[in-house]
């Protein structure tokens, strides 16, 4: 009987172990939580924990759509641990796989858990290695589903009056079914870590669509009022994390006299006025000069890169007074006459704007190249794709950059951020520290101001 008293009391004894280890490793998951601050915005400036947040990034699209298959989970592994041993500390990637093939949303509001779990660990993945997250809601183009898909659900449904893919930004079901999906994502409480994603500080934004586009209407009016009723949307479910809307930065009709910076077509978006809306934190801009000027040479697409970059510097700065973010950018190897020195030469260009705008009174946050990738992904390869194991030359530029950005935020830090509206606390004069020039030698570019 003794010995039975004994064993119980073991028993216990190894319970009260076992819970109190239980509770200790729910603690320490909610404490590491609180500890990654969110990334915020104070004018035209991000802050995170109060300081300048500056950073180099990258476009890897395909996480959760590799993700969803966990024995090849090690290929979004491996592309962290290289990022963030260049220093990359933001990513830029797909929460939308649209009907198609291994689709995250079935049909409208049917999910494929086995997706959502590999969002779930690209989450966690990316807290592991420091790297924060844009998670975009859905895409302009087919790929993965998009508009089309959502226009097609609701011709199968029966609705009325859908004729074309631009009826999502207008017909009332299809904005419904968005909205769902909205609320899906931001809502989920994730399995690898129990943290929802709407608490989860390793998400820096929310992006409203890859690349809105609208062909029925070129003012940019409807995508504006999409926008402005999409964003009230995500506020409503979570007001912890920035949001931007996806835009390219094509000017519309509310400054005319801008669309002479466009690369000679419209898209049916107007950078001003929607990145107006209070409800978006941030103006994002990308840039594709071998697609918008094909036939151009290097310095001809150098030249419209500079105007193209300074235009919605200036423009983030006086008049949206928010943060500015170039979220794609890239040289493709399918190019005529491409070579790798091609493209290092224009990265080059685009880091050594993202760094002096940066550093002449703020405003630019930061910079995402299209595309990073693991190896052995030749079928998702689109020709931007970079893999930093094989590219050394390219992986150093990558890192150059990386801690450019990151000495920079540690210099321009000020007690009065807070306190200042469109300008830099150090102004944009020569910082005494002599932090005038890029320290990977990147100098004035003859295709200067």
């Amino acid at each position: 009987m003794a010995d039975f008293s004994r064993a119980i009391s073991l028993f216990f004894a190894l319970l009260c172990l076992l819970l109190q280890a239980i509770i200790t490793e729910a603690r320490n998951i909610e404490n590491n939580n609180n500890k990654v601050g969110f990334v915020r915005t104070r004018g035209a400036h991000f802050v995170l924990d109060g300081s300048p947040f500056l950073f180099n990034g990258f476009n890897s699209y395909w996480l959760m759509h590799v993700a969803a298959d966990p024995t090849q989970r090690y290929k979004v592994s491996e592309v962290f641990k290289e990022a963030s041993a260049a220093s990359l500390s933001v990513c830029r990637t797909w929460a939308f796989s649209d009907g198609g093939d291994a689709p995250l949303q079935i049909s409208p509001g049917v999910y494929d858990e086995r997706a959502l779990q590999g969002l779930d660990f690209v989450i966690s993945e990316a807290r592991k290695y420091g790297i924060r997250l844009i998670l975009s809601f859905v895409n302009n183009y087919k790929d993965f589903g998009g508009r089309s898909q959502y226009a097609q659900w609701a011709k199968n449904a029966g609705i009325q009056n859908i004729n074309s893919e631009d009826d999502f930004y207008t017909h009332p079901v299809l904005k419904d079914y968005y909205k769902n999906h909205i609320r899906k994502i931001v809502t989920r409480v994730n399995t690898m870590n129990g943290i929802a994603y709407r608490d989860d500080s390793t998400i820096m934004a929310w992006e409203l669509m890859n690349e809105p586009r609208c062909n029925v209407d070129y003012s940019g009016k409807t995508v504006h009022g999409w926008v402005q009723e999409m964003a009230n949307f995500v506020k409503s479910l979570d007001k912890k994390h920035l949001l931007e809307i996806g835009m390219e930065g094509f000017y519309g009709d509310s400054m005319p006299e801008k669309k002479q910076i466009n690369p000679g077509f419209q898209v049916g978006t107007d950078f001003i006025s929607s990145h107006l809306i209070w409800e978006i934190d941030f103006a994002t801009i990308h840039a594709y000069t071998d697609q918008w000027l094909p036939g151009q040479s290097d310095d001809a697409q150098a030249a419209f890169m500079q105007r193209w970059m300074t235009s919605h510097w200036q423009d983030s700065r006086t008049i949206l007074n928010k943060p500015l973010v170039l979220a794609e950018f890239g040289k493709s190897s399918k190019d005529p006459g491409y070579n790798q020195n091609a493209r290092e030469t224009f990265m080059s260009l685009v880091y050594r704007n993202v760094y002096n705008f940066a550093k002449a009174g703020g405003t630019m946050g930061g910079s995402l190249v299209w595309q990073l990738m693991a190896q052995g992904m030749d079928n998702f390869d689109d020709g931007y794709s970079i893999i930093l194991a094989q590219d050394p030359s390219t992986s150093g530029l990558i890192s150059g950059q990386s801690h450019a950005m990151t000495t920079l935020a540690h210099l321009v830090n000020s007690p009065n951020l807070g306190q200042l509206h469109g300008h830099h606390p150090l102004g944009v004069g020569h910082h005494p520290q002599g932090v005038g020039h890029h320290p990977l030698g990147m100098g004035h570019h003859h295709f200067g101001r």
